[in-house]
């Protein structure tokens, strides 16, 4: 197998791997969240604060993906 298609392929597992456990994530907790302000509505303000911090921590991971996938483009 030629170098830059190894390459290509090692980006491509990167960030496809390490999507996903994030997307996974975000629809479970988007999934809880909706679950907890339907059982509580009136605390809806706390349960969405949390939510979307959990979210944003997700995230966080798959950004990290997208950048050691790009780092196994132009530098390796």
């Amino acid at each position: 197998m030629e170098a830059e298609a190894v390459k290509l392929l090692s980006a491509a597992l990167a960030i496809g791997l390490g999507a996903v456990g994030p997307g996974v994530g975000i629809g479970v907790l988007g999934a809880a969240a909706m679950n907890a302000i339907g059982r509580n509505p009136e605390a809806r303000g706390a349960i969405l604060t949390n939510m979307i911090l959990a979210i944003a921590f997700a995230e966080a991971i798959a950004i990290y993906a997208l950048v050691v996938a790009v780092v196994l483009i132009f530098v390796a």
